[in-house]
């Protein structure tokens, strides 16, 4: 122990108010810390000793070592360990921690000489006021209204009866906050009017309700002068610590606005009854851990303004910061840095991670395991000092803002990984990683060779050597002679192969390289999609074009470095965007897509085979068609009128889309949401609005074709399936662009060209490794609740209504309809990013409801079925269902 200094006894020393008592009682006392163990640890140099204040026998322990350690006499014991939650609602551990814990407490130090005992009490135990310039002083009416300071008022009851000789001050301490905010109330409001969010224009009660804070370094002050003056004080004495001038919530807004904005911040008052049942429909219904609860809208118009003279007679005390001053360098705080304020102030630091990424210094070491807490907010009605720390035995921490870091990293190669220091060091990294991907232009050359060359090998084509359907087909549509289009092909095999070996020859030159390897590309999509335009009669010429294009398209600018990329973007390492828990980009993420549109793909080539006429039967295991029309299914629905409408092959065109999208899938490396946003936006094209498409053909077969096709449905199937997978990826490209935009970059050139990012974080982690990491990674960002699991289920019936419940007509195309949407948007949903379309199926479900009423062709049976199925819809539809721990920034709360 230091010689000559008293000793003060802290508990609850490891939390925002804590540490900063610490600090100040330091040089003058010996504290001694107790609180639970385990980090954080109590910061020096305060003497650390272990506790539990739901343990006798800890306590009892830790008083023990304090005897032995320091002593016998105490100049003070400050008790801030309490429980508390945000929940309102009554709970066992108030009584657990704050009540019989302090009884623990104060029995245990009764064989101490203890000068003074503190608690930290709330100014929320007085009953509040009906008007703002009423105030409260120490006699005012007790009367809490709801768990927390109930608590506190029962813990104040038990000490007058049982503080003994030691002399007890119960402290109620307004609402705590300090430059850089501190107070979840307050915090809350400020980061609801930085983000704009629509709900900052509303509250429940009146606009003038006042509240009193207290500056943390005013609070340490008041306490300080407590210890000091001990033996002035009586031996129990309530004492009220708080500034007389109390804001009222518009005024609050108004600085805040003024301070963000510069601008008053408009507020409406709106009915506690539509705020109640708002907070109602998040918690109970939607299933969201909104920070708004129930009890704050109830206590939203009290008043709580301060008479502190009794502080400034027994104490010479009085405030020397206020909020009305402190309020604007809070905002200053937020905007210097606004990813460290709201890790600092226990907020989501993912929502403004593109707007900001310095490091936080001071918010950082001071932010503590807790914060001073007061209702400046929907309740204007609460109080959190005395949960600072691990003595509280509490598990209230405020929801976390920042997870572990862990996305994968396996496919990052060549020129995005540089870290060369200056141009020429990347130039020479770009040199190289030319030299190394040269054989890629070589092969080119050799395919178009290939091409060229193919006319000279291909069996005869006429009318008399092709198979009857190829005639039928030719025929049917009204097409140039089987001769003309085989000679066209031809031709354009030769062109087109030629084109190719030259501009493969000229991508080894750096002056042609750029214009070079994308006129290939382009050459490589035209082979894809020429064979369809000339209703290709040879199977050899179609398959030819389809192997050389898509394979020209991957040697031209997905082996090599893609031409026309940003520098800055490539020297930049990072991969996991601003805010992200994770890289949405990655070979785990995308390769999923890539699968799917294989399956896609051998499907669409097979019915393309069949519509060309290459091949006389389209596989159909279970849908028969038309009993008066000799074909199946399939065939039926890729050689009706709907199909017919197309001028190209439909199939083929699908079979054209699935190339692309396995070969965007697998093209640019895991940086490629920032340096390649134009690929990722195509990409996001070719897979969410195509899929949605796709859908829509199946839920036409049924109804304007009369059949079903099976590889039509798997190839959907695995179209939708995409959707979730892709969805993440383009909106991190989004909020690049975004944040481009703000800072003021061009647009179009970062588009095409890409950029690097001010935030991020590198991963260098190789999650194709092993089956459980690429598990892992493919599925960040993806889950399916109970909820989405049972409306595709209920989807999938509704499609079958026709056998299950025998409906007909009308009725039976508005259930297939409706289950085909409904499968849809629940697939899509399973998507995080996602989860908010589930709402989608709230309007289908109501129109099952009242569609037997307004339909022909269902039972009375089916009636009930669809009435409860639609109910069942609605109710499935508003849960969010299980939240997992990944982050997407801004995206983060559109996650409802």
């Amino acid at each position: 122990m230091e010689r000559n200094k008293d000793v003060v006894v802290l508990t609850g020393a490891t939390g925002f108010i804590g540490r900063a008592l610490i600090k100040r009682l330091a040089d003058s006392h010996t504290v001694v810390a107790l609180d639970r163990a385990g980090p954080p640890d109590p910061p020096p140099p305060a003497h650390a000793v272990d506790f539990d204040l739901g343990s006798d026998e800890k306590i009892a322990a830790a008083l023990d070592e304090i005897r032995r350690r320091f002593g016998n006499r105490i100049v003070s014991v400050v008790h801030l360990a309490a429980y508390y939650d945000v929940s309102g609602e009554a709970n066992p551990l108030y009584d657990k921690i704050t009540v019989q814990g302090t009884r623990r407490l104060i029995d245990g130090l009764q064989g101490f000489e203890v000068e003074q005992f503190v608690f930290a009490s709330t100014m929320l135990v007085h009953k509040p006021t009906d008007r703002p310039d009423e105030t409260i002083n120490e006699n005012s009416p007790v009367d809490p209204s709801w768990a927390y300071p109930e608590s506190k008022v029962r813990t104040e009851a038990m000490l007058r009866e049982r503080h003994g000789r030691a002399p007890v001050v119960m402290l109620r301490i307004a609402g705590v906050y300090d430059d850089f905010g501190h107070s979840p109330f307050i915090a809350e409001q400020v980061a609801r009017i930085y983000e704009h969010r629509l709900i900052a224009h509303f509250y429940p009660g009146m606009l003038c309700a006042g509240q009193s804070f207290i500056h943390l370094d005013d609070l340490t002050e008041a306490i300080v002068r407590v210890i000091e003056r001990r033996r002035d004080l009586p031996p129990e004495l309530p004492l009220l610590v708080g500034e007389p001038e109390a804001l009222g919530y518009a005024e609050v807004q108004n600085i805040i606005g003024e301070a963000m904005h510069g601008e008053d911040w408009r507020t409406v008052r709106i009915p506690k009854s539509l705020a109640m049942a708002g907070t109602w429909v998040q918690s109970e219904v939607l299933g969201s851990d909104e920070f708004i609860k129930p009890w704050m809208v109830e206590q939203s118009s009290d008043h709580y303004v301060l008479d502190i003279t009794r502080a400034r007679r027994l104490l010479d005390w009085e405030p020397r910061h206020s909020l009305r001053d402190t309020l604007p360098k809070m905002v200053a705080a937020l905007k210097r840095d606004p990813t460290g304020w709201y890790k600092a102030n226990k907020l989501n630091p993912a929502l403004v991670a593109w707007y900001g990424q310095r490091p936080s210094h001071t918010m950082a070491a001071d932010s503590g395991t807790g914060g001073g807490a007061h209702a400046a907010d929907k309740a204007h009605a609460m109080h959190d000092h005395a949960t600072m720390g691990h003595g509280n035995a509490s598990a209230m921490e405020p929801p976390p803002t920042s997870k572990s870091d862990h996305a994968g990293h396996a496919d990052h190669t060549g020129h995005s990984g540089m870290t060369a220091p200056g141009g020429h060091g990347h130039m020479a990294m770009m040199e190289e990683d030319a030299r190394r991907t040269r054989w890629a232009h070589f092969v080119n050359i050799g395919l178009g060779l290939w091409l060229a060359a193919s006319p000279l090998v291909y069996d005869s084509v006429t009318s008399e050597t092709v198979s009857a359907a190829v005639r039928a087909i030719t025929a049917e549509r009204g097409l140039p002679s089987v001769e003309w289009r085989a000679g066209a092909l031809m031709a354009s095999d030769v062109v087109s192969g030629l084109l190719i070996a030259l501009f493969g020859a000229l991508s080894l030159s750096k002056r042609t390289a750029w214009f070079a390897q994308w006129a290939n590309a382009f050459i490589g999509i035209w082979l894809l999609f020429a064979p369809l335009l000339f209703w290709s009669p040879s199977a050899a010429q179609y398959q030819n074009d389809l192997l050389v294009g898509s394979l020209v398209i991957a040697f031209a600018v997905l082996v090599p470095m893609m031409p026309g990329m940003s520098m800055a973007g490539m020297m930049d390492p990072k991969i996991v965007p601003p805010g992200w828990t994770y890289c949405p980009s990655t070979g785990a993420q995308r390769l999923p897509i890539a699968a799917m549109g294989l399956i896609g793909l051998l499907i669409s080539r097979m019915l393309t085979a069949y519509q060309l006429g290459h091949v006389d039967y389209a596989w159909e295991p279970f849908f028969l068609g038309n009993p008066a029309n000799p074909r199946n299914g399939t065939e039926e629905i890729i050689t009706s009128d709907v199909s017919r409408a197309w001028p190209i092959p439909d199939a083929g065109l699908g079979a054209v889309s699935y190339m692309l999208e396995i070969l965007m899938a697998i093209m640019g490396t895991r940086d490629r949401w920032r340096t390649m946003p134009w690929m990722v936006t195509f990409f996001g094209i070719l897979v969410i609005p195509l899929g949605v498409v796709s859908v829509y053909f199946i839920i036409i077969q049924p109804i304007m074709i009369g059949t079903w096709s099976t590889p039509a449905l798997i190839a959907a199937l695995a179209m939708l399936v995409m959707i979730p997978f892709a969805l993440d990826e383009v909106i991190a490209m989004g909020q690049f662009l975004y944040w481009a935009h703000r800072q003021g970059k061009p647009l179009l050139r970062t588009f095409f060209q890409g950029d690097a990012v001010d935030g991020g974080r590198e991963d260098r982690s190789d999650n194709l490794a092993s089956p459980a990491k690429f598990w892992t990674d493919t599925s960040r960002g993806i889950t399916l609740p109970w909820t989405l699991g049972l409306t595709i289920l209920i989807g999938a019936f509704l499609m079958l209504t026709r056998v299950f419940l025998g409906t007909t007509g009308a009725m039976a195309n508005s259930d297939h309809v409706i289950g085909a949407l409904a499968i849809t948007v629940a697939v899509i949903a399973t998507a995080e990013v996602a989860r908010a379309l589930r709402f989608i199926n709230v309007p289908l479900g109501a129109w099952l409801v009242i569609a037997p009423w307004l339909l022909d062709g269902g039972s009375g049976i089916a009636a009930v079925v669809g009435v409860i199925l639609g109910l069942a819809l609605i109710g499935l539809s508003l849960p969010r269902g299980r939240r997992t721990a990944e982050h997407y920034a801004s995206w983060d709360r559109y996650i409802i």
